[in-house]
């Protein structure tokens, strides 16, 4: 069997990538504001790290409005979901193997 350490995705080695992931996994769609309290960071740093999951296909954006406030959501995509569980099944079998 391959060593699991190849099935880890550089795109998710940011602790904030990291965040909105798992925020994403668990909801159908997360707004910014929420992600950005969730994860605390600030607005440039939320948006660079949401730039680079857009950009890998791992999530999708919606733009909207609420009354007259535009109101952008999140939502992971399939790419997203599959990648990420590959990533997390590969840190648990890292972590097993260590055991």
């Amino acid at each position: 069997m391959k060593n699991p350490i190849e099935h880890l995705n550089k795109v998710f080695d940011s602790r904030i990538r990291l965040g909105i992931m798992s925020a994403l996994m668990v909801n159908a769609e997360v707004n910014f504001n929420d992600l950005k309290e969730l994860i605390q960071v600030t607005d440039g740093n939320l948006a660079s790290h949401l730039k680079t999951l857009e950009e890998n296909g791992y999530m999708k954006v919606q733009k909207g409005f609420i009354g007259r406030k535009t109101n952008t959501t999140y939502s992971i995509t399939k790419a997203g979901e599959k990648a990420f569980k590959t990533h997390l099944d590969a840190l648990e079998k890292m972590i097993r193997s260590i055991e």
